[in-house]
């Protein structure tokens, strides 16, 4: 009953804004490890892809690879860069102090999550703030690229988004996505909606293999940090927001059901 309830909710734009606060508000309190500072499922390479010289044994290599590949898909270094959804930074740490942009700001709809990433990110040229991806709190044409990682599925209007992601962008400036939807009818909404945001799709990748790859990697030391991290009663839940093998989430990408996809977007110049 209760989760037929939820389900049924989160086709509310208010519950969908007011369910993704309070999940990332409740990790961000109550999970405050600076060891884990990532959010995605994770990323492996296609062979046509450069290796990226991250370490092998670096915590998190995969989630940290999913950044990589996507911000390298245009030029970074001295760009102003805004992320919608930067989660716990890790990202943002990475891309700040790895490609060299002008200036990185992390954005987050939860208010402990900017606090504990401005704790344990103290990089040169790169902050976090609390806002909201429906009403980014920058100017216009401010933006060189815009950053969002497996993060617009959860909210509340996806229009409203791409429309403000498309007002701050510079003219020539870019939106880098990387999400996922649960059906192959919700992921063609989304790609409509893409379409009608008015930035051109300059490529479009679905990389669910590749994900489903990290995950399958990442287990064992995904598994490890949750049994270090999450008291016992609330694993079993955990490990399915997390994704790990033989989760819902998990099964579904493997399945083909699911779909994660990578998109490169330009504003017209």
């Amino acid at each position: 009953m209760i989760t037929t309830s939820i389900r049924l909710l989160k086709g509310y734009p208010w519950f969908k804004r007011l369910n993704a606060k309070i999940t990332y508000e409740i990790l961000s309190r109550y999970i405050r490890s600076s060891d884990w500072h990532f959010m995605n499922y994770g990323y492996t390479p296609k062979s046509c892809e450069n290796e990226n010289g991250i370490c092998p044994t670096t915590l998190q290599r995969f989630p940290m690879q999913m950044y990589h590949y996507l911000a390298t898909k245009v030029p970074i270094e001295g760009k102003v860069i805004l992320e919608v959804g930067s989660g716990r930074g890790g990202g943002a740490r990475y891309i700040t102090q790895s490609l060299k942009p002008s200036s990185y700001t992390g954005m987050d709809i939860a208010s402990n999550a900017v606090k504990l990433a401005n704790k344990i990110h103290v990089v040169p040229n790169l902050n976090f703030i609390q806002g909201s991806a429906e009403s980014i709190p920058f100017a216009d044409n401010s933006v060189d690229v815009v950053i969002n990682v497996e993060s617009c599925h959860g909210y509340g209007s996806v229009p409203k988004f791409l429309s403000e992601a498309h007002r701050v962008l510079t003219p020539g400036g870019h939106l880098l996505l990387v999400d996922f939807r649960n059906s192959e009818e919700n992921m063609r909404i989304f790609k409509e909606q893409l379409k009608e945001s008015g930035l051109e799709c300059i490529e479009e990748e679905n990389i669910s293999e590749n994900v489903v790859a990290a995950i399958e990697a990442e287990d064992h030391s995904k598994n490890e940090m949750i049994r270090k991290l999450v008291p016992e009663r609330w694993r079993n839940l955990f490990c399915q927001f997390a994704g790990t093998v033989g989760s819902p989430f998990y099964e579904t990408l493997r399945s083909g059901s699911r779909k994660y996809y990578r998109f490169v977007l330009r504003k017209a110049a």
